[in-house]
């Protein structure tokens, strides 16, 4: 996700972190064992002047990751790969609701969604080699195989929301 988010016109910065747990367990290690209440999440931030909350949505729901999978996404599984939306304003909540409820009206995924919209109680950024991971490991198996095809979704699907 944070390469996708990275890749937005009008997003500022991406931080890739934890999300949904205590600030004693916010660390890899622990977050992996799937037992911390985290999930593994970006905190984006964004200039509403250029990229709107609802364009941000349409890009996490048909792009950055699958929200059917319950407790996974592609490969890893756990509970820290759950599709959760974290917000941290009521019209936010809002927002996301009515879009799943758009989504899920036109079944515009085989399967029903997942994604939970939970508000933020803490965000913890993760360690400093897990920050722009894409960009630095651009052809590791993993990031060719599940991310790179993101980042081409990402172009022919909100061509005018890419950066150059």
């Amino acid at each position: 996700m944070d390469a996708v988010f990275r890749r937005v016109k009008g997003v500022s910065q991406v931080v890739s972190g934890y999300a949904g747990g205590g600030a004693d367990t916010a660390n890899y290690e622990t977050v992996s064992t799937g037992t911390t209440g985290h999930a593994e999440s970006v905190e984006v931030f964004f200039d509403p002047s250029q990229v709107s909350y609802h364009d941000l949505l349409e890009v996490f729901f048909l792009v950055a990751h699958d929200p059917t999978e319950l407790n996974r996404q592609g490969p890893d599984s756990g509970t820290q790969y759950r599709s959760s939306i974290f917000y941290t304003y009521n019209e936010q909540k809002k927002m996301a609701e009515e879009y799943i409820a758009q989504l899920d009206q036109k079944k515009a995924f085989p399967e029903p969604i997942v994604t939970k919209v939970v508000p933020l109680t803490g965000f913890y950024p993760a360690e400093a080699y897990h920050q722009n991971y894409l960009a630095l490991h651009s052809d590791q198996p993993y990031i060719v195989i599940n991310d790179l095809p993101k980042l081409e979704r990402l172009q022919e699907t909100f061509p005018k929301l890419c950066r150059k």
